[in-house]
């Protein structure tokens, strides 16, 4: 049963975004012609995004085929669908990929073993709160936020103008 996904890459050297697209395509086995715009949080760089539907599990198959290019910014998601979880996959330069689990509202789920063994080996409440937020993905997130909503176009502020 397919399922939806979004691919947000969040900055790509212009050099670069043909044959991100040639690679999303190869993945989705469909030509992908995406609407690229400038990258207000790093100069000389593109963003775009592209809503994709195929089978459970291509979320990693496109993670896969876009972390050749280690001076991307990329985040995936995949929606769960029936009897496979979602998923959310975060590559940023330097620090490499996190994948995790999501469940069906987009919360991430961190497995009981990895959270029964942060607990075993940590010796103060500061060393369980940094590996929480290690479990969690926040370095990975805290590099990707300026990356998210900073576009001209990003429509994110339309509440604001409403009057």
């Amino acid at each position: 049963m397919p399922t939806r996904g979004v691919i947000y890459v969040h900055s790509s050297p212009p050099a670069v975004c043909p044959h991100v697209e040639w690679a999303i395509g190869r993945v989705l086995e469909t030509p992908v012609d995406l609407h690229w715009t400038a990258q207000a949080a790093a100069p000389s760089s593109w963003r775009t995004d592209h809503v994709w539907m195929a089978e459970a599990g291509t979320g990693a198959e496109l993670a896969s085929a876009l972390h050749q290019w280690p001076m991307l910014r990329f985040e995936i998601t995949e929606d769960p669908s029936p009897g496979v979880d979602g998923e959310r996959i975060m590559f940023v330069p330097g620090r490499g990929m996190y994948r995790a689990a999501t469940s069906a509202n987009g919360d991430l789920m961190v497995a009981e073993d990895r959270i029964r063994a942060l607990v075993a080996t940590t010796t103060d409440a500061e060393a369980l709160r940094h590996g929480l937020s290690k479990l969690l993905g926040a370095e990975w997130d805290n590099e990707l936020e300026p990356y998210r909503f900073a576009g001209d176009d990003s429509g994110q502020h339309w509440l604001s103008q409403v009057s």
